[in-house]
């Protein structure tokens, strides 16, 4: 997809019905999404630096037990361990810095590879969300 804020969604719109559809995301389950608009607009904004020339990659494994979506960008990565705490009170303040949190928050595994080009998010079938961690360790966003 192209790196532009105004796709992402298009694209959601259309990809979360492939997945219900199939049967790896129930009807009225959020969390997938939610966490997918969060990668996307990570990869999008931080990644590609909004650079139309560059592209946004997604790629999908699932099946009833449960789904992996994996985002890729262009850019050059970032190093997830200096990413600054958004509950820190400085940052309480910021527009951005939240995105990582979402997702750990909503998906059972979030990873990074590629030295952070690359998030890998998985998240088993009728799992509850997890609570919000506030360890400075859990809790480092882009």
């Amino acid at each position: 997809m192209p790196s532009e804020v105004t796709a992402i969604s298009p694209f959601v719109d259309s990809f979360m019905p492939l997945l219900r559809n199939c049967g790896c995301v129930s009807e009225g389950e959020s969390d997938v999404e939610v966490a997918l608009r969060e990668a996307l607009a990570n990869a999008i904004i931080h990644g590609n630096h909004e650079d139309r020339r560059k592209y946004v990659y997604v790629t999908c494994r699932g099946d009833p037990d449960e789904v992996s979506i994996a985002v890729k960008d262009e850019g050059k990565g970032f190093d997830v361990n200096n990413v600054p705490d958004p509950t820190a009170p400085e940052n309480i303040g910021s527009v951005h810095g939240r995105g990582i949190l979402v997702m750990k928050a909503l998906m059972d595994e979030v990873r990074f590879e590629e030295g952070g080009a690359v998030v890998h998010m998985r998240k088993s079938a009728g799992d509850a969300p997890k609570p919000l961690a506030i360890d400075p360790q859990e809790s480092e966003t882009r």
